[in-house]
């Protein structure tokens, strides 16, 4: 009798270290499942591998672009300087002679001596030209005669005169105080030869019929001419201080 139930409890003894044996081994199986080999952590580690010459998801084609400039899609290079033929820095010809109308205003008071004159010219065709510099002015007949001096450096920005526009230019003709002992000629008119872009001067002239009322004007080498402007303000200003 005792020894049957001394067997008995050994047998369940017994079965009871096997399943906790059981279950141990089962829970080391699946911690050790849930544990990356070293293989995976290796896989894990390196990047994906881009076969030569592809390129991979989200990068960008090599442009190629030396970073001298850019081409237009039809193969036009960018930064484009616009100047034409006259090398005048915009997309407008030079004003030709043949073009332009002129006119003088006198701009001194009544009885003062007449030293100070508007220049004026107007486009008369219905595309916009160009004026550079300043008119290549002379205060007596003829291409032989001397060009009156700049009173400044002309503005390097040519003005634009639109179709039915106008531009001006400063004129002072004559610095002889009453009475003083310079020398100096009458002048019944004005003449103007433009310039293109490089500078040189074109063929043509303008003439400059002086203001009803004045037959000839005293001009001596005291004489300068303002470069060509958009407004009158902006061309009569620096002359009128002389």
């Amino acid at each position: 009798m005792n020894s049957k139930m001394v067997g008995a409890g050994s047998l369940r003894r017994g079965l009871r270290g096997t399943v906790l044996g059981a279950t141990v081994v089962a829970a080391l199986l699946t911690v050790t499942a849930c544990q990356p080999s070293e293989g995976d952590d290796k896989a894990a580690a390196s990047p994906t591998a881009t076969p030569s010459g592809s390129t991979s998801a989200g990068g960008t084609e090599p442009s190629g672009d030396s970073g001298t400039g850019s081409s237009s899609p039809t193969g036009a290079e960018t930064g484009d300087s616009g100047e034409t033929g006259g090398g005048n820095s915009t997309e407008y010809a030079d004003c030709e002679v043949t073009g332009l109308n002129t006119a003088v205003e006198l701009q001194d008071d009544s009885g003062e001596t007449p030293r100070h004159f508007l220049l004026t010219v107007t486009n008369d065709t219905r595309t916009p030209c160009v004026l550079n510099d300043a008119p290549q002015v002379r205060l007596k007949a003829g291409n032989d005669a001397p060009i009156v001096e700049t009173l400044e450096e002309p503005d390097t920005e040519p003005v634009v005169v639109e179709g039915g526009g106008k531009a001006y230019a400063g004129l002072y003709v004559f610095g002889n105080d009453e009475g003083g002992e310079a020398e100096y000629d009458q002048s019944d008119r004005f003449t103007a030869t433009l310039v293109a872009g490089e500078g040189t001067e074109l063929s043509g002239t303008l003439i400059f019929d002086l203001p009803d009322g004045l037959d000839t004007v005293s001009v001596d080498d005291a004489a300068r001419v303002n470069g060509w402007a958009g407004t009158e303000g902006l061309a009569m200003r620096p002359i009128i201080q002389l």
